[in-house]
């Protein structure tokens, strides 16, 4: 499999907590928690970690499998959380083949889903507008966060919805 930091991390932070899902991969290393699912069931078609049964719930706790996880995918010493340069070009590549699929597979949804909100736009700004752009779709996006852990606050027609705003410089 290689060695690649986020999924390092998630060795790491499985081994030492016993059991973790993608929402405490997240809160402990920063990012998205669909990043941390998507390598958590990496992982596990490695036979590295395994799903703990559980109970009702969405959450999937995950622990090691064994020990094969340390012989097989050995953490480096000294290392720590991934970095968000190093988790950044990930995120952006799922996000990218995340995309991707839905246009390939739009005509597979219901008919009420079957569009997209997608834009593009170049603007002049100054690097404090920029800042504040950003700040604006956070505070939109932060509105609804509570519902990705808490599936009772969720409206019966709620679907996930990827919403991504890159903000960057055109050098």
């Amino acid at each position: 499999m290689g060695e690649h930091p986020v999924r390092t991390a998630l060795l790491e932070l499985i081994g030492r907590e016993g059991a973790a899902t993608a929402t405490d991969a997240a809160r402990e290393l920063g990012g998205s928690t669909g990043l941390y699912s998507f390598h958590l069931r990496r992982l596990a078609e490695a036979g590295l970690i395994e799903e703990i049964p559980k109970s009702g719930g969405r959450a999937k706790p995950w622990r090691l499998a064994g020990d094969s996880a340390e012989t097989a995918f050995p953490a480096p010493a000294g290392s720590s959380a991934p970095s968000d340069n190093e988790i950044a070009p990930i995120t952006r590549g799922l996000e990218d083949e995340s995309y991707r699929q839905w246009l390939e597979r739009r005509d597979e949804a219901p008919e009420e889903w079957r569009h997209d909100e997608a834009f593009s736009q170049i603007v002049y700004l100054t690097p404090e507008e920029m800042e504040g752009v950003a700040d604006v779709f956070r505070a939109v996006i932060a509105q609804f966060r509570h519902r990705e852990t808490n599936p009772p606050s969720r409206p019966e027609d709620a679907e996930p919805v990827a919403i991504m705003a890159r903000l960057f410089p055109l050098l």
